[in-house]
């Protein structure tokens, strides 16, 4: 079981990361650090953590979908990992977390493909950045076996602490680098889950150290652009949805999308850059991961390989 953390620039925050994965009441077979061309320093401070964490540097910021490509990329190819456990450098798993998701992967009775931990803030609410989706109309037979093992059937997930099978990612591939931040989570989480299992384990629980309590869509400015774009790109191009999930989640993301408008304070930029996200959505496709996450070095080599054995290279 190997655990990629990626991190840029948040240096003292990575090393509370670091010491929740070193405290883990079952430890991490390996730590693979993603330096997402950090300015602060924080590729210096995993290597000299008492963890002795794998620090893979890259030489640009590849966002999260990039850093967490090429993290579990390194993590299959290098360490030949079974078990993904992937988080951002602002989680902090408590001392059970990991011993938690494995416990309750043990005990279903089947191959969950994705485990998700409970999120929650600084004060111990649940964060709603972090709620998983739950999957839509599952059978009664399915919910009482994840019921059995203290979790709940979901549809997707974020990347605050997840478990993944490495059976499922050499399948299905990595997240879509291009995507770059924004719903490269959902867009992975429900490829890997259209016909798996995912679990949400609610006795594994993380803290997410936002600086603000609140969901993704809090007035986001110039950001909104790949909310948008990226949310096309998942409806129009990805196989994570068969068409009745892209059309329901599709119009739930259109009233998140105006509800999101209605409250911003900065109106006139959100809607800019939705309307270029709305322009590059329609107009284009994401590049492939292999191609997106070229020139970085051997990890590129990595990324490359895995894609090309799940057909996506």
């Amino acid at each position: 079981m190997v655990a990629v953390v990626v991190a840029y620039n948040r240096r003292d925050l990575l090393a509370q990361t670091l010491d929740g994965l070193a405290a883990q009441s079952r430890a991490c077979d390996a730590v693979v650090v993603v330096d997402n061309a950090s300015t602060d320093g924080s590729g210096a401070a995993a290597r000299a953590h008492a963890l002795g964490p794998d620090v893979v540097t890259l030489p640009r910021n590849t966002g999260g979908a990039g850093g967490f490509a090429a993290g579990i990329a390194h993590a299959l190819q290098s360490h030949r990992a079974d078990l993904v456990w992937i988080m951002d450098d602002d989680t902090v798993p408590t001392p059970a977390a990991l011993e938690a998701l494995l416990a309750a992967r043990a005990a279903y009775p089947g191959e969950p493909a994705v485990l998700a931990s409970r999120v929650v803030w600084h004060d111990g609410r649940d964060h709603p950045m972090n709620t998983p989706r739950e999957r839509p109309l599952v059978s009664g037979d399915l919910a009482l076996k994840a019921r059995a093992v203290g979790a709940v059937q979901i549809r997707s997930a974020s990347f605050v602490s997840l478990l993944l099978d490495a059976r499922a990612v050499r399948a299905h591939g990595l997240p879509v680098a291009a995507y770059f931040l924004w719903n490269d989570d959902f867009e992975y989480t429900a490829r890997l889950l259209r016909r798996r299992v995912g679990l949400y384990v609610t006795g594994s629980v993380v803290r997410h150290l936002t600086k603000t309590f609140g969901s993704t869509d809090a007035d986001p400015g110039e950001r909104f652009r790949f909310e948008v774009r990226n949310k096309l790109w998942l409806f129009a191009r990805s196989r994570a949805l068969d068409p009745v999930g892209a059309v329901l989640y599709g119009g739930s993301s259109v009233l998140r999308w105006a509800r999101t408008i209605a409250r911003s304070r900065q109106r006139r930029v959100v809607l800019r850059a939705g309307w270029r996200g709305l322009r590059e959505g329609l107009g284009s496709r994401p590049a492939s991961t292999t191609a997106e996450l070229a020139g970085l070095g051997p990890v590129s080599a990595e990324v490359a390989e895995v894609e090309r054995g799940a057909g996506r290279g």
